[in-house]
């Protein structure tokens, strides 16, 4: 079963999922709360079908993390300034400190992952490239 990159991946994802949702704990995330904040961070506001398009999930799936992450302060949804028909999701002052202590604390684990490997920001390009990135 080792051969298989399937199976490889799979492994190796959960390992990384493993040590990430331990460190990102005490910040009172996850993994997926933290790609949400994330794409909430980088850049103009966006509205909640505009996080789900930008994470590539469901837009079900999006209202309840975002529900998640609202109950705990950290995003808020507003009417935007510059169309008041339309919502958009915006991180609370502590949503940002805590979005940029468990992003710290994310590098952190990949970068202690990744140090058996000889290069790894070849295997982050490489990874891309098979992604077609």
């Amino acid at each position: 079963m080792s051969d298989r990159l399937g199976y490889l991946l799979k492994h190796v994802l959960a390992e990384l999922t493993e040590a990430q949702t331990k460190a990102l704990a005490p910040h009172g995330l996850n993994g997926r709360d933290l790609a949400v904040l994330s794409a909430i961070v980088a850049g103009e506001p966006l509205s909640q079908l505009e996080v789900a398009a930008r994470l590539r999930v469901d837009r079900t799936s999006i209202g309840d993390l975002l529900d998640g992450l609202e109950e705990r302060g950290f995003v808020e949804r507003r009417r935007s300034p510059e169309d008041r028909r339309r919502n958009v999701v915006v991180l609370t002052s502590l949503g940002q400190s805590t979005f940029d202590e468990a992003e710290r604390v994310r590098l952190e684990v990949e970068h202690e992952f990744l140090a058996p490997l000889a290069a790894p920001d070849r295997f982050r390009d490489d990874l891309r490239l098979l992604l077609g990135e």
